[in-house]
Order: structure tokens, then sequence, then C-alpha cells
């Protein structure tokens, strides 16, 4: 659990090593509902939970509670850090796009 003191509110973040389960979103919508509930003081925006899990049916999450929710969430993290050359790589991509940006005058 943190606080983001930017947005105003509580965030709690779950890491499971497997598929994504609606038992695992079932409990993540319980734990920000008990937030909301027990912890939330009137000048916090909602509660945010996060789900990182190494993948997800889009079944599961298109019949869940995460369907058009806006304040849970679930997303694949990599079991494996990108190598340097990926990371050189996507940066290049990044300076360019930026560099296209600045050059047709949006910033």
């Amino acid at each position: 659990m943190f606080y983001n003191y930017l947005l105003k509110c509580f965030v709690l973040f779950e890491l499971k090593s497997g598929e994504l389960t609606h038992q695992d979103i079932g409990q993540m919508d319980m734990y920000v509902r008990m937030y909301d509930d027990l912890r939330r003081g009137e000048d916090n925006n909602p509660t945010v939970g996060i789900i990182l899990c190494a993948g997800k049916d889009t079944s599961v999450v298109k019949y869940s509670v995460l369907h058009e929710n806006e304040q849970l969430f679930a997303s694949k993290y990599r079991l494996i850090l990108p190598s340097e050359d990926e990371l050189r790589a996507e940066l290049e991509r990044d300076q360019l796009w930026l560099a296209q940006r600045t050059e047709n005058g949006r910033t």
C-alpha cells in the first residue's frame, strides 16, 4: 500500500507470479473497497488497486469488475529485464519521436 500525494489517494499493489484469475480481481476489489471505507479521508480521492501479473486472459478482464472500472487495473509484467541494446533502441525511438514532434511545432 502506498499513498500518492499528487493523486491524493491510496494505491494498492498486488504482484501475482501466475495468470490473472477472477479470484485475484475480486480480492483486489475487496481491498479497494475496504481502504475506501476504513482509511480514506474526506479530502482523498478513491483508492486505486493495481494487480501486476505474469499474464491475463482477455475474457477474465472483459467479464469482471475490471471492465470499465476506473479504480482497478491489471497489467502484465516482464520476468526478464530488457538488454542494454533493447533499452538503447527504445531510447533512440523516443528521441526520434520527440524530435519529430518538436519539428512539427508540437511539444
